[in-house]
């Protein structure tokens, strides 16, 4: 059954991306000063199947793989996009149809990106009927706060790396209430702690 999904390296104290070194929020900035946020994609000898030029360790293969396999198509929001480089006109999963959602019309959006105006609840049934039984991944902390409000959430994956940035883009907004979790999975591994939660509702 197709399920809605967020998952992300994020920092300790809860950053998705850091600072630029200048303290300004520039669009196209990428990460910012949070690279370690995801050495773990390179730092083992296990390739892995889903995206090609990974090598992870063993078991952060075997985490990440698995629900790289599940995606079928991703909503990511207009800063998301523009942060990382509009993807090249591609997405971030190798595979999975992009949409991309924005309250106003986005120029450059790219053959395999589909841009979404009508709110989240449009953006998810969009990419549902994509996806077929796949899941549908959410990137950005803004459209998985937006999705998390709607109830529209059924699990978190955070790849938790051992370091306080200090500052940048948090993963988590501020919820007009209580979001309950379900442990499901823990699993060190060198370098990121994957935490994989179920969301109550």
């Amino acid at each position: 059954m197709s399920r809605v999904v967020s998952a992300h390296a994020v920092s300790v104290d809860g950053y998705i991306s850091g600072r630029t070194p200048d303290g300004e929020e520039e669009l196209g900035r990428g990460l910012g000063d949070a690279g370690t946020l995801f050495d773990w994609y390179f730092d083992g000898d296990t390739p892995s199947r889903e995206f090609g030029g990974f090598k992870l360790s063993e078991e952060s293969a075997r985490v990440f793989d698995t629900a790289a396999a599940r995606v079928g198509a991703v909503v990511a929001g207009r800063v998301t996009w523009e942060h990382s480089g509009r993807w090249g006109g591609g997405g971030p999963h190798p595979t999975a149809p992009l949409f991309v959602l924005s309250h106003r019309a986005v120029p450059g959006i790219g053959e395999r990106q589909t841009l979404v105006t009508g709110g989240i609840e449009e953006a998810v049934a969009a990419a549902r009927e994509a996806a077929g039984d796949k899941d549908v991944a959410l990137m950005g902390g803004g459209v998985l706060t937006s999705a998390l409000e709607a109830g529209l959430v059924d699990e978190l994956i955070l790849h938790q790396v051992p370091v306080l940035l200090g500052g940048g883009h948090g993963y988590f907004r501020a919820f007009p209430g209580h979001v309950n979790l379900r442990l499901l999975e823990a699993v060190p591994a060198p370098g990121v702690t994957h935490l994989h939660y179920e969301v109550i509702r």
